[in-house]
């Protein structure tokens, strides 16, 4: 026996109807006597028999494992075929709900919803920060001790361009602390001034930028306030900035050709940095990323009144105005990879700065288990980087005297998008050794 399209539509059709209403039927009205309540075709037998498109046998009972004949088939599909007003109906409704929220989901993404994004993180952190001065006195510093908060977000205005903005919010906990340095001010222990040392860290927008991408060349720019960096690990160059920088790839390599002007936004930061830079894969298993800058000042010159940042030690000028980064990474063996980074400028004291750091595997958010395990040699000259990351201060690059050390640490991923580190540090001084810090810091973020 074959059915035409039309008659298997509206038996479809019925189906679709017994599937989401048919099991209203009353409990207890029994349609055929040798199908229980218990039965599981009860309900749809005793629906369909309700709205008269299937009869029992005279006799009351169903018999349902009795092999149906062609003329039995045709009466059921002839009165299925009466329903079809009713049930065409009832069907055309459901396909415009069914069309009307395909086309809601459509506008949604098309929507805000669906092109802005957001991701962050929060970070419980603490640190046991011990100072052991020259002059025999100890000091535990808490001032990194914190609960803290950052959420980038990122607006797609078409297929080229994005709006993007992120806030941090630091909420330091110790007895004692200085809770204004929480929107990124710091006091000045001489004159008692306070000043900004970027736009904060006070929970609102502090940075705002937008970036551009070409897919036919694949260049791509940034225009706007936002945490940049240079170097592999951003030693020369790594904090808030105003500025411009762009990048295009370099023709019959793997590597990207860029050019930049960072302006810092750092209290007292009254010059620009323009330069180059190149970064990318030389091979299967090594990598690149240098970067050269000048500053829009000439060596030697000041601003206004404001000669602070001409500090001398003994014979020797600590200005400069040029300064420069080679660095890189090389995989040595497998989950092993030597990372390096080199900056020299053109000051007359302590121009130099030289990263080393030895990693194995990573870790992978998405995989609760994985972990890296890292060693780290650094000597930040005090005048051997243009505005470098002190990594949450980590690292004491910014001391009178310029400072070195090693660092051990390991990542792990104890649960999904979790990450914990703990790391111990062992620094001192460049210019006076007896000044040394010990560093012991534990922290887990949450990412989102």
């Amino acid at each position: 026996m074959k059915l035409n399209k039309k008659a298997l539509a509206i038996l479809t059709g019925l189906t679709l109807s017994v599937s989401g209403t048919a099991f209203a039927a009353e409990a207890g009205a029994d349609s055929f006597s040798d199908v229980p309540q218990g039965h599981w075709a009860y309900d749809a037998l005793d629906f369909l028999a309700k709205d008269g498109v299937i009869e029992g046998m005279g006799d009351g009972t169903f018999q349902g494992n009795r092999t149906m004949t062609r003329y039995e088939m045709a009466s059921i599909v002839a009165k299925a075929m009466q329903k079809q007003g009713e049930y065409g109906a009832e069907l055309a409704t459901l396909k415009k709900q069914t069309d009307q929220n395909t086309k809601d989901i459509q506008d949604l993404k098309n929507g805000i919803a669906g092109k802005l994004s957001v991701d962050g993180f929060v970070r419980v952190q603490y640190d046991h920060d011990k100072y052991d001065n020259a002059d025999g006195t100890t000091k535990l510093n808490k001032d990194n001790n914190r609960f803290y908060m950052n959420v980038n977000g990122a607006y797609k205005v078409n297929d080229n361009w994005k709006a993007k903005f992120q806030l941090e919010k630091n909420s330091f906990y110790n007895d004692g602390h200085d809770h204004e340095n929480e929107s990124g001010s710091w006091e000045d222990g001489a004159t008692k001034t306070r000043a900004k040392r970027w736009s904060g860290h006070d929970g609102n927008i502090q940075r705002i930028w937008v970036e551009g991408y070409n897919p036919k060349s694949g260049g791509w720019i940034s225009v706007g306030r936002a945490w940049r960096g240079l170097g592999q690990q951003n030693v020369l160059f790594g904090t808030e900035s105003d500025g411009v920088q762009f990048g295009v790839p370099i023709p019959g390599t793997h590597l990207t050709g860029s050019g930049f002007w960072f302006s810092s936004t750092g209290a007292g930061n009254h010059e620009s940095w323009y330069g180059i830079g190149t970064w990318g894969n030389v091979g299967h298993s090594a990598g690149i990323n240098l970067a050269y800058g000048k500053n829009s000042k000439d060596k030697g010159d000041f601003y206004e009144q404001d000669t602070s940042h001409l500090a001398s030690w003994g014979d020797h000028e600590v200005k400069y105005d040029s300064a420069y980064v080679l660095s890189g990474w090389l995989d040595l063996a497998k989950n092993v990879r030597f990372l390096t980074d080199y900056v020299k400028t053109n000051a007359d004291y302590q121009n130099n700065s030289l990263f080393l750091r030895l990693n194995y595997r990573n870790t992978d958010l998405q995989k609760p288990g994985s972990y890296q395990v890292y060693g780290r040699y650094y000597r930040y000259g005090l005048n051997g980087t243009i505005s470098g990351d002190d990594e949450w201060g980590s690292l004491f690059y910014n001391g009178s005297a310029g400072s070195k050390g090693w660092i051990i640490g390991a990542k792990y991923v104890p649960w999904k998008n979790v990450e914990w580190e703990t790391l111990y540090s062992k620094q001192k001084q460049i210019a006076n050794t007896d000044n040394k810090r010990t560093l012991v810091r534990t922290q887990m973020d949450f990412h989102f």
